[in-house]
């Protein structure tokens, strides 16, 4: 199971990508941002495993990005945080750049949100 550990790096892009750098932590803060706050609806959503959603989510909890409502039990709400939150426009620029620079000719760009 993946964990988190803080980076000491002194560089802030090295201690970001700690926790950004994994390509699931980006599909969940994604959904999270598109409304999805449940276990089965980041599985269903992202046809992610349960053991890799289970490691990211906690990744993203120990790193101040979500949290668990209520703590312990189930039919848990996944909900972020303001940190989280703070991460929007980065997620608007980049849907942007990708826009721009990863769709061929004639492609259809799907609009970030949606």
């Amino acid at each position: 199971m993946k964990t988190y550990t803080p980076s000491r790096a002194p560089c802030p892009i090295a201690r970001a990508a700690r926790v950004l750098g994994d390509r699931w932590v980006l599909l969940i803060l994604r959904d999270a941002f598109l409304g999805v706050e449940r276990f089965e609806d980041f599985v269903e959503g992202l046809a992610i495993n349960r053991a890799a959603l289970t490691s990211r989510l906690v990744i993203l909890q120990d790193a101040g990005l979500m949290v668990r409502d209520p703590p312990e039990g189930k039919r848990a709400r996944y909900c972020l945080t303001e940190s989280a939150h703070a991460l929007v426009p980065v997620y608007a620029e980049v849907a942007r750049w990708s826009a721009a620079h990863l769709y061929g000719e004639g492609e259809t760009v799907r609009a970030w949100p949606r």
